[in-house]
């Protein structure tokens, strides 16, 4: 399987929008690749928790799915380990829309009489991205409040998987009264 390429090639956000249509005339992109994150959603989803922390990227970004993907797993492995699968919910909050492009050029003999070098230089896609803006929250985290260190040691485990900067941010949920039935 060939590699890939270095994220310094796409990581800025001046890239085009690769359109994709069900209507296949509109559609910029014939085949688009599929999706290598597994789940958006983890732990417990309708858990009582009262703590939440957000991952937030410094700068507007894309980040690439096999980037997304491996800090998902390395933050997942960290929190069923500690808290168990029904301590927490995590929760993806950007899905890989952007397409990334490349265009091939051959090398070694007889190379140019096969390429055609930037000419028609769309490019055939090569995997997803989504595309971040600074300040919007990527990972979303609920806890509760004792196991908060245990919450950012996992999303701080996440960030190192990112390309740039994130800051982890904290929000305390208020303790509400339980709703008195008449």
């Amino acid at each position: 399987m060939a590699r890939l390429r270095k994220f310094a090639a796409y990581r800025r956000l001046e890239r085009p929008y690769t359109r994709l249509s069900k209507y296949r005339k509109k559609s910029y992109i014939r085949a688009s690749p599929n999706i290598k994150i597994v789940k958006f959603d983890m732990g417990d989803p309708k858990g009582s928790f009262d703590t939440r922390l957000h991952l937030v990227p410094k700068a507007s970004i894309q980040i690439r799915q096999e980037a997304l993907e491996a800090a998902r797993q390395t933050s997942i492995r960290l929190l069923e380990k500690q808290l168990g699968k029904s301590g927490f919910h995590l929760k993806i909050r950007t899905f890989p829309f952007h397409i990334l492009r490349e265009n091939p050029l051959a090398s070694g003999a007889g190379a140019d009489r096969m390429s055609t070098g930037m000419a028609k230089s769309f490019g055939k896609p090569i995997g997803r991205a989504s595309q971040v803006k600074a300040g919007k929250e990527l990972f979303t985290l609920s806890i509760n409040m004792e196991h908060l260190n245990t919450g950012k040691k996992a999303l701080e485990r996440a960030s190192k998987k990112m390309p740039c900067g994130f800051s982890i941010r904290v929000e305390e949920a208020i303790k509400r009264a339980p709703l008195a039935i008449a």
